[in-house]
């Protein structure tokens, strides 16, 4: 009979690469967790790791195990959490990621919050791209994120918080200021700069300018928008930066902003989690309370 404790064996096996690493994360011996994989490859008939002398490589049947284990895996912990989380809401441990172009606005507003009004939480946070959260999220690893929506997948479930309006970000010395409100065809996509591929930001912000092929604008291999926006106080270029990052990253008099005409362009933020989660109290609780705290009605 196959058990927990080999799928969470294999599923360090797999995230770590190495017997070693992956036995010090599970806190057990190297031989003990080795011992447990046999095993389970005995059981199920198959390979499941190509061993080699400073690694390992799943199979084809061992990568399957682990995206089958990591949903079983998950599911035993939402069991768990709807044992201990049923009398109040937002206690003991809440795993939250959170996307770049969010966490250092709304963090440092929400934290301290959340230690006021629920001091018995104890949060963990995980701040990268979208892909990667919604990925962590589905495997179990996470317990809510806090993204850009919409979200396209059955097994998620979200709850919106409020609209984030983007922003024409210029030089301070753009003749486009003396206009009351900016136009998407008033940027010109060859001083348009953006983050690197991989961001959400940058697809709204190329989906509002639909003019604008992404090869012709320019693209920065850069991870955060403080970067972006020197750029744009040292004249090299112009960007649509969210309100909520505004008072937070435009506080160099080189740097002016725009309104956007009727309709502005504008992204939903929201919260995602499994849609098989016991906790959905506390994620309408934090949600809540974010709302609340940042000042932006739902």
């Amino acid at each position: 009979m196959i058990t927990l404790r080999q799928l969470r064996y294999l599923a360090a096996l797999a995230e770590h690469r190495h017997f070693g690493r992956a036995a010090e994360a599970c806190a057990v011996t190297q031989p003990a967790l080795s011992m447990q994989i046999r095993e389970l490859e005995r059981i199920l008939g198959a390979e499941l790791v190509e061993r080699r002398p400073n690694e390992i490589v799943l199979t084809e049947v061992g990568s399957e195990v682990v995206r089958r284990g990591d949903g079983i895996l998950a599911a035993v912990r939402d069991l768990m959490e709807a044992g201990r989380h049923h009398s109040q809401p937002l206690i003991g441990r809440i795993r939250l990621g959170v996307i770049p172009s969010l966490a250092p606005y709304v963090l440092p507003k929400v934290l301290p919050a959340l230690q006021k009004h629920y001091p018995a939480l104890r949060v963990e946070l995980r701040e990268t791209l979208t892909m990667p959260l919604v990925d962590e999220l589905l495997r179990g690893q996470l317990d809510v994120i806090m993204v850009a929506l919409p979200i396209a997948d059955a097994e998620i479930e979200t709850l919106r918080l409020f609209d984030d309006p983007f922003l024409l970000a210029l030089p301070a010395g753009d003749p486009r200021l003396g206009a009351r409100r900016a136009r998407a065809e008033d940027i010109d996509p060859q001083r348009l700069i953006l983050l690197e591929e991989g961001h959400c930001l940058r697809d709204q912000a190329l989906s509002y300018c639909s003019a604008v092929r992404q090869d012709s604008a320019i693209g920065l291999g850069a991870t955060s928008l403080a970067t972006v926006m020197q750029m744009v106080a040292n004249g090299h270029g112009i960007t649509l930066i969210p309100r909520i990052a505004a008072e937070v990253e435009v506080r160099d008099d080189r740097v002016a902003l725009l309104r956007f005409a009727a309709p502005e362009p504008v992204r939903t933020i929201g919260l995602a989690w499994r849609r098989t989660s016991p906790r959905k109290a506390d994620f309408a609780a934090l949600g809540q309370l974010i709302t609340s705290t940042i000042g932006t009605a739902p």
